[in-house]
């Protein structure tokens, strides 16, 4: 991150030595940690002043804090920055990618919450994505292979711990980057797309006045 100093300067110039370097330890934890950080592991987490300083610095970039159960901390694009980027039609991930991630998120995320067996608006899934569920599509097996090796290895999926009836899959880490916009979004289009016809499905349609769809859009 040397290069990027000059960049934060300003902002961390009134600092004292030690706050400086728990404002850049914390900046660094919740930019590059696969994982969201608890915030009791770093001053530069649990202290306003000092999380202030970090989500200044992360603005500079295009990022912003993000909150994960209360707790945890990490890093996403701010909502402004990504439909930026979107209109700009920048997209990471091939079709194929995109294909299987969606899969996944419907099985294991976007169902569950229709049914109401799943609440809240985080990642978390009691009910992983099998390989059979991600057989029900024209991509080849080679193909599915290789984008359950791409999206693993982006921390977009991962195995779940029950191995007992072959491998399966629920969201990965990098995922709780999403902003609460955001991922209030994507939950809402995987709903309309996995169950149309759920009261779920009305209330989203109700809440952004979208017009009912007589067809399903599954992925």
């Amino acid at each position: 991150m040397t290069e990027q100093h000059a960049l934060f300067d300003s902002l961390l110039q009134d600092l004292s030595d030690r706050s400086r370097d728990e404002v850049l330890a914390a900046f660094s934890a919740v930019q590059y940690a696969a994982h969201p950080v608890a915030e009791v592991q770093l001053a530069g987490l649990r202290d306003v002043t000092l999380r202030r300083q970090v989500q200044k610095m992360l603005k500079l970039i295009g990022r912003t804090l993000v909150q994960v159960d209360g707790t945890h901390w990490t890093a996403g694009y701010a909502d402004d920055v990504a439909e930026t980027l979107t209109a700009q039609g920048w997209q990471p991930l091939s079709v194929v990618d995109r294909a299987v991630l969606v899969l996944v998120l419907v099985h294991s995320v976007a169902i569950p919450r229709s049914e109401g067996i799943l609440t809240g608006d985080s990642w978390k899934s009691a009910r992983p994505t099998t390989v059979d569920e991600l057989r029900t599509t024209k991509i080849s097996s080679e193909e599915r292979r290789l984008a359950l090796q791409r999206l693993r290895a982006a921390g977009l999926i991962q195995l779940s711990g029950d191995h007992s009836g072959g491998p399966s899959y629920i969201p990965g880490p990098q995922l709780q980057r999403l902003t609460p916009a955001a991922r209030r979004r994507l939950q809402d289009q995987l709903i309309l797309a996995a169950a149309p016809s759920s009261p779920i499905a009305e209330a989203i349609r109700a809440r952004t006045e979208q017009p009912a769809k007589t067809t399903a859009t599954p992925a």
